[in-house]
């Protein structure tokens, strides 16, 4: 076997001159990539409208956006129930949880992109057996012994990795604000599943009210029917008036546990679970008799889906620069020092040192058009991005101008048709007061209760429609989060 020459470790003079002249390379690279390719994002200037067009009436007043009281609007229905199921609906909920878990994954894509920004360097380290062949060689085998480290480090020198974090960034916040307008579209479902449960509640019990008074008149008109004082005719009428209003129940009863079964899913339990908390009948939630909005501005600002959508905006702006950065030279650093021996004993000697060092660059000539063809589809994919913004501030302004109309609307025709239902009953007495002393026929009689048991029912459904409008208005102005400002959340913001 041959001697193996060691080649001289260097003097320790030539080393540090050489580490300075990679020093220096180094720093001329990085104060050339401060250059930064591609456009930079400005958020777009919609000048939204500075007060709202709808009238506000019913209760509604313009004035400082309340915050606080609106990340927990909830509040002000003043129901313990309710307040008690949101929260069992923000620790339960599976969109939510999933929401929690696209946040998770936007943070780790993040440091993955800023990683672009620093060297990497690897370790290795090996042992190997190699036979040569008896007709090329001397067919004897020898072992190789190798440990080392590598390292490598893209300047960026045209500001590609830093696009790529701006993007992470970008993408990040948008998760946040996924996440966010997740809580603001849980909290209404809940609200709105638990409105229904209650008004449905309603209506059973004045369909049952109506229907014990059809049944006691029913009595009566058999009573006098049997006493020669009235025909079969009026007793078949209070029998069929009966029977129509039994035959409500049971979808009302069918609608009422199929809400039950949806707010139980929101919270993320089986249909069914919530059936001991939801057995008292409760009232409608009443609304309070004054809501303060702040102008348009401040509820493009708060909600969650307005910003989620700026900031997607934004992350597609950093993609052109991405795009564009692929057209200019890159510039890489790299190098790897480590030990190398025949034998393990030796493996730790000065001469088994070996290294190597240097920059290298690439440059794109020839593609075809694809990286130019890549820029193209980023500024496209940018232009989509920009009209999804505008569209989604326009329909946030609708929605809640829409909101707004409804919820005034909606509490008039709550307030006549409870002064229909008083003169309803006033009728059904008075009706019923003749037809016993024989003043008026049956049919009269039958009319009214019948009114009642529509007016009634109505009105109802009426008081439901005016919690669930407010509910859908607390939603649009974007209702129903809050900031934590803590930890976490101030990392999503760098």
């Amino acid at each position: 076997m041959k001697k193996r020459r060691f080649v001289q470790p260097m003097d320790k003079k030539t080393l540090l001159s050489r580490i300075s002249r990679i020093l220096k390379l180094s720093s001329v690279l990085i104060l050339a990539g401060c250059a930064t390719v591609g456009p930079d994002y400005n958020a777009p200037d919609l000048s939204p409208p500075a007060a709202w067009r709808a009238e506000l009436s019913k209760g509604l007043e313009t004035g400082t956006e309340d915050t606080v009281s609106l990340s927990a609007w909830w509040d002000s229905l003043g129901d313990s129930v309710l307040s008690g199921l949101m929260e069992q609906a923000v620790t339960g909920n599976l969109d939510l949880k999933k929401a929690e878990a696209s946040l998770r994954e936007a943070r780790a894509r993040r440091i993955m992109s800023r990683s672009g920004l620093f060297p990497s360097v690897d370790a290795s380290g090996s042992v190997s057996r190699s036979r040569g062949s008896e007709e090329t060689g001397s067919g004897s085998e020898r072992e190789l012994y190798r440990a080392g480290f590598d390292a490598g480090w893209e300047i960026d020198l045209f500001g590609g990795v830093r696009r790529s974090v701006e993007a992470a960034n970008a993408d990040l916040q948008a998760s946040r604000e996924s996440l966010r307008d997740v809580l603001v579209s849980l909290t209404a479902e809940v609200a709105l599943n638990y409105v229904d449960v209650r008004a449905y509640q309603a209506r059973i019990a004045a369909a049952e009210e109506i229907l014990a008074v059809q049944e006691t008149t029913r009595r009566l008109t058999e009573t006098r029917y049997q006493s020669g004082l009235e025909d079969g005719l009026a007793v078949r009428q209070a029998r069929y008036a009966l029977e129509s209003t039994r035959s409500t129940l049971p979808a009302l009863r069918t609608a009422l546990e199929e809400a039950k079964s949806r707010l139980a899913v929101l919270l993320g339990l089986a249909p069914g679970s919530l059936e001991k908390m939801l057995n008292a009948i409760l009232p409608i939630p009443t609304v309070p008799r004054v809501i303060v909005l702040g102008v348009p501005a401040d509820v493009l600002r708060r909600r969650p889906d307005v910003r989620k959508a700026e900031r997607e905006l934004a992350a597609q702006t950093a993609r052109v620069g991405i795009a564009t950065a692929d057209l200019y030279p890159k510039i890489t650093l790299a190098g790897s020092i480590g030990l190398e021996s025949l034998t393990a004993d030796r493996l730790l000697s000065s001469g088994s040192l070996f290294y190597n060092y240097g920059p290298s660059i690439s440059w794109p000539i020839f593609h075809a058009g694809a990286i130019r063809a890549n820029i193209e589809v980023q500024s496209a994919l940018e232009e989509q991005a920009l009209r999804a913004y505008e569209s989604t501030v326009l329909g946030a302004l609708e929605e809640v101008e829409n909101a707004l109309v409804a919820f005034a609307g909606e509490q008039s025709r709550r307030d006549a048709l409870t002064g229909a239902v008083r003169e309803a009953r006033e009728a059904v007495r008075l009706a019923r007061i003749k037809y016993e002393v024989g003043l008026t026929d049956f049919s009269n009689l039958l009319e009214a209760q019948r009114s009642l048991l529509s007016f009634r029912d109505q009105q109802l459904t009426s008081e439901g429609a005016v919690a669930s409008d407010l509910i859908q208005l607390y939603k649009a102005l974007g209702g129903g989060w809050k900031s934590s400002g803590g930890k976490g959340e101030n990392r999503d913001e760098n």
